[in-house]
């Protein structure tokens, strides 16, 4: 096993500005009027701080590259593919727009471990980020890194069953088609280059997906906007978090869904044959 000791507790500070034009470009690929009081709205903050790695710098798959250097945040992983595994939220205080934001990155763990389909590194790191003086949002998120698939290896995730997607169970469904479109926007607005959202020869044939993969962030956001409308409430969530199940395939149908459980909500995003591409909860903001 690699020894990553070196890399555990570095930091990294990003700055940016939430802008009136941002949050509008934001409301607008969501298809969803501006909040009255012009704050955020939940998942915008994965738009803020975002990496800005010169394009020279990037690697094959549109990610920066990363170096032994004492300026890279995380190692030199050898592995090929890398998805984001899960995330956990807690929104402190809302982002008023025009705020002056700050983000500090602590990476907390480096850990290997030897999955179904081969060695799998996961990279566990702690964000908190401040609207002016203000502490408005503690992340903890999960990277996973894995080798690519061997040649002839079935496409991921399966084709569409012949299951379908029961709505029985939930207070609240909506059906939604993530298409290239929303892709595109959504990786601009996080200047997110990894090309298995936008480069459809190389998301098949180099990383082996069906097709373009929707970001997971996106999921998780579309999620935090189903909260929203079913609570009828900006702001609506203290607490979010979420897990990654199966990638979900772009152009095809995906059903997010809702229930209120023991003081909780419990989301969940399917895909048209059922099978489960996000897990999630939430708590909601007193």
């Amino acid at each position: 096993m690699d020894d990553y000791t070196p890399w555990i507790g570095r930091e990294e500070v990003r700055r940016d500005i939430l802008t009136p034009g941002l949050l509008a470009r934001w409301c607008a690929m969501l298809d969803r009027n501006a909040p009255a009081d012009s704050t955020a709205p939940q998942g915008l903050h994965w738009c803020l701080c975002t990496p800005d790695a010169p394009t020279a710098a990037l690697g094959p798959d549109g990610h920066p590259r990363r170096d032994d250097g004492p300026a890279s945040l995380l190692p030199p992983l050898p592995l090929e593919r890398r998805m984001w595994a899960a995330g956990a939220v807690e929104f402190a205080a809302p982002i008023p727009s025009g705020s002056t934001i700050a983000r500090r990155t602590r990476v907390l763990a480096i850990t290997e471990k030897q999955g179904g389909t081969g060695p799998l590194v996961f990279a566990e790191l702690a964000h908190e980020t401040f609207a002016g003086d203000t502490l408005a949002i503690r992340e903890t998120q999960t990277l996973v890194y894995r080798d690519a698939p061997p040649p002839g290896s079935l496409p991921t995730p399966p084709s569409l069953g012949e299951g379908r997607f029961d709505p029985a169970g939930w207070d609240a469904v909506r059906e939604v088609q993530p298409g290239a479109p929303l892709l595109f926007r959504y990786s601009a607005l996080t200047f997110n280059t990894h090309r298995i959202h936008y480069d459809h020869p190389y998301a098949t044939e180099t990383e082996g997906y069906r097709g373009l993969v929707v970001h997971g962030p996106l999921i998780a956001t579309l999620l935090l906007d189903l909260a929203r409308r079913a609570v009828e409430c900006e702001n609506a969530l203290a607490r979010f978090s979420f897990r990654a199940v199966s990638p979900a395939v772009a152009d095809e149908p995906l059903h997010l869904a809702l229930r209120h459980e023991e003081g909780a909500l419990v989301l969940a995003a399917h895909a048209a044959d059922g099978r489960q591409v996000m897990a999630a909860k939430g708590t909601l903001a007193a």
